[in-house]
């Protein structure tokens, strides 16, 4: 396995690390005190041609592969976890889908704008009454002539509020189980009976927004249909591979921030005449935090080389999200605690790297549904 990152993959990572530090961190603590969505850093992400980093340049991606992605991915998360979130919702599961599954029309009038960074997409398959059983869903997609009608709820949406597209998972045929659901791109700002009814306020990453969305007989064209008719379940498995992925490296950067907001400190405070990390109760936590993103950055990217390499990654992408979600949790917790009552202030990143944290062993599969996919990859 090669250690060294490719120059141009080094250059895309430094590039956007210029971007977070001049122009993300000094907003990061102001944005989420106001619960607002930051509409010109996603502008800027755009100019600089990273919003469909993963994506052919055919439909106007960037052309990299899942490595440069997780690093651009990673380096958000360094500084915001808001702002992580709502770009690999963006990426991993609104745009992604449609270069693998959709038609070359779709990929024309859908991708490409979601590429290009002119308006953000969503992904909707949880619902109020399914969580980790996402299978379990209530939502329907009828056809009537030559249109599709959808009904239904779907619940904790990243971007509904601000999405040009959405991908909906619905029930095309109740009689076929997980081969009768079936994906459709909704369009939140033309399709009639679309509606956002919540928009949640959460324990942390409240500058991303995380919604309550109603389909109150949407009708839609057939071209709507992301691939065929009953794909909808083997569709999403697919696309959770490559989520999994994007969520560790989302973790790693919230590790990464974490820690480095708890060495710098360490470093910096005195107490009884010395530096604290002289401490061996303070050296020893901060050299276990180091350790812990080390450990979540090698097995996020190891699962994004072997995803570029065509290799099944089920196994590799559940361990990455795993390891990496409960390192950004124990690396945050530590932070507050090496920084003491002042890691307890908003004046100090380490509290929303903490709050911010603790999503990342929820969404995109829990670190319970984690275990049950490992376990069954490793033959258990």
């Amino acid at each position: 396995m090669e250690f060294t990152l490719p120059d141009e993959h080094r250059m895309v990572r430094d590039t956007v690390r210029e971007v977070c530090e001049t122009e993300i961190e000094p907003i990061a603590q102001e944005i989420e005190d106001e619960h607002r969505f930051p509409a010109e850093i996603f502008d800027q992400l755009a100019a600089l041609d990273v919003m469909g980093v993963p994506i052919t340049d055919e439909y106007g991606g960037l052309g990299g592969d899942t490595l440069m992605y997780s690093l651009v991915a990673e380096e958000l998360g360094r500084v915001s976890g808001s702002i992580g979130l709502s770009y690999v919702a963006h990426t991993s599961l609104a745009s992604k889908p449609i270069e693998q599954f959709g038609t070359h029309e779709q990929k024309e009038r859908w991708l490409r704008p979601l590429a290009e960074g002119e308006y953000l997409g969503g992904w909707a398959l949880t619902e109020p009454e399914s969580g980790s059983d996402a299978s379990d869903m209530d939502t329907t997609a009828r056809k009537e002539g030559d249109e599709w009608v959808l009904n239904g709820t779907k619940q904790f949406i990243t971007n509904a509020s601000e999405a040009g597209s959405i991908l909906v998972k619905a029930v095309t045929d109740p009689e076929a189980g997980y081969d009768g659901i079936s994906t459709f791109i909704v369009d939140p700002r033309e399709d009639d009976g679309f509606e956002v009814t919540t928009i949640w306020e959460k324990m942390g990453l409240n500058a991303s927004p995380t919604c309550e969305i109603r389909l109150e007989n949407v009708r839609l064209p057939e071209d709507r249909l992301l691939g065929e008719e009953g794909d909808g379940w083997d569709q999403t498995k697919k696309t959770l591979d490559g989520g999994r992925i994007s969520i560790a490296a989302l973790s790693t950067g919230l590790a990464q921030g974490a820690y480095d907001h708890a060495k710098r400190y360490s470093t910096e405070r005195e107490q009884f005449g010395q530096p604290i990390s002289r401490f061996d109760a303070v050296r020893d936590t901060v050299v276990d935090m180091h350790r812990k993103v080390e450990r979540a950055r090698l097995l996020t990217y190891r699962a994004a080389t072997t995803y570029d390499d065509g290799e099944p990654v089920t196994r590799e992408s559940a361990l990455a999200k795993l390891d990496a979600s409960e390192a950004a949790r124990e690396v945050a917790e530590d932070a507050v605690q090496v920084l003491g009552g002042y890691g307890y202030t908003t004046d100090f990143a380490p509290q929303r790297f903490y709050r911010d944290a603790k999503l990342m062993e929820i969404g995109e599969g829990t670190s319970e549904i984690q275990h049950l996919v490992i376990g069954r990859e490793i033959g258990l």
